[in-house]
């Protein structure tokens, strides 16, 4: 079904001769990675030239050990059997990796912001991306689709604007995120972020296809493969009624237990993300990963400068944080939750704790509670939903929800 799928979706594109660049995420999403790898090697044996990118946005790049474990092949098949196929990470760090696509004016943004535009998000932004995107012929995009914190859904365009994109656009679309929140974003088809990606898109000069996929507890549950827009819609539609759990009541008390493939608080942070909107007022959400022992190896310095605070905390002392990136203090926000600002204080709506490497006097200087991962029993936390304690055994990609959750007040000029 799968094999069948994807030559009745790319063969019809008459890739043979060309130069075709597949865009993949790293391992920090659930696919089956390299069952796709092979069958797309097959599928593309006529292209004059294949490379496969993972689309790190900034996230650290992969080791030679760690590609091949991506796309599941060893050193001698690379050598071998798949010596024509570039495995690449997109080189973000590296000086010559971009090129300017044009710019999106500071009015369009406005326009697409809605009431959730805020001066902070500054002027025109320069679309950026991986050279390599417009040296193709042809770009096929790879990836699952779950309900996402910044932009409503993941995938489709995403996998260019972060996922193989220059600083700009990275730090616009976060911030823009931050502004609506994760209660006013996640799990929403349309979204100013996902709109602002979409015109971005619009000055990409290569011609893209889509193969989204529904990934239901590591194995493909769904594959769509098309123009990028309908296809990612067919795919957000299909993961909202898969990964999307509807609890009865708002939790008081949540284990959010965070998979070794999160292993920084940069993509732990999922954990908190997806299980926000399902937290009652003044509840305590557990991130539960024993095997963490850093924030960020890229992003580390910044946070720890910083901490994890709320969107109001920053928008009120602006003239102290102005020089962060702003998917810095994005980040910062989406893991520390919604919160008010009472009388020159942060008021958090709920607290987050992290039970994992760090110790109690850095999750103290991070602004995040902290509890031993040793004391710790996930089972003592299983079968009480019935009074506001849940435990999720594997969070980060699936969303909870429960009823009376509140939604943010929206950001605009006038807040200030």
């Amino acid at each position: 079904m799968v094999r069948s799928t994807l030559e009745a979706g790319l063969v019809p594109l008459g890739l043979d001769g060309k130069r075709v660049l597949v865009l993949v995420p790293d391992h920090t999403r659930s696919l089956p990675l390299p069952q796709l790898f092979r069958d797309l090697v097959d599928l593309l044996a006529g292209a004059r030239e294949l490379t496969f990118m993972v689309a790190l946005g900034t996230h650290p790049p992969l080791d030679e050990e760690r590609l091949l474990r991506l796309v599941g092949i060893t050193a001698a098949e690379r050598t071998g059997r798949y010596r024509h196929v570039g495995i690449v990470n997109h080189a973000w760090f590296e000086e010559g990796t971009l090129v300017s696509l044009g710019r999106l004016p500071q009015a369009r943004i406005r326009e697409i912001a809605g009431d959730r535009w805020h001066p902070t998000l500054g002027g025109d932004v320069d679309v950026r991306i991986n050279r390599a995107v417009p040296a193709a012929e042809h770009v096929i995009i790879v990836g699952p689709t779950f309900p996402h914190e910044v932009v409503g859904f993941s995938g489709g365009y995403k996998y260019y604007f972060p996922g193989v994109s220059g600083a700009d656009m990275i730090n616009v679309t976060h911030w823009l995120g931050a502004l609506s929140g994760v209660l006013g974003t996640i799990g929403m088809t349309d979204t100013p972020v996902r709109d602002m990606i979409h015109a971005a898109a619009e000055l990409v000069p290569t011609p893209t296809t889509l193969i989204a996929l529904t990934v239901e507890r590591g194995e493909l549950g769904a594959l769509v493969v098309g123009e990028p827009v309908a296809a990612w819609r067919d795919a957000a539609s299909l993961s909202d009624e898969r990964h999307v759990t509807n609890l009865p009541r708002p939790m008081n008390r949540v284990l959010a237990c965070a998979p070794p493939m999160y292993d920084e608080l940069w993509t732990a942070g999922k954990a908190m993300y997806k299980l926000e909107p399902a937290l009652a007022e003044g509840a305590e959400l557990v991130i539960y990963a024993p095997h963490l022992d850093r924030v960020s190896r890229v992003h580390g310095e910044w946070i720890e400068r910083i901490g994890y605070h709320t969107l109001p905390y920053f928008l009120e002392q602006w003239e102290h944080f102005r020089d962060v990136p702003l998917g810095v203090l994005a980040h910062s926000t989406h893991v520390r939750g919604a919160g008010r600002w009472v009388n020159g204080e942060e008021v958090p709506r709920v607290t987050v704790t992290l039970a994992s490497k760090l110790d109690a006097t850095t999750c103290a200087r991070l602004n995040l509670g902290y509890r031993d991962p040793s004391s710790v029993e996930p089972e003592d936390w299983a079968g009480r939903e019935h009074e506001g304690v849940l435990l999720v055994r594997k969070a980060g990609e699936r969303l909870y929800r429960a009823p009376t959750a509140p939604a943010p007040a929206q950001v605009g000029p006038r807040a200030r």
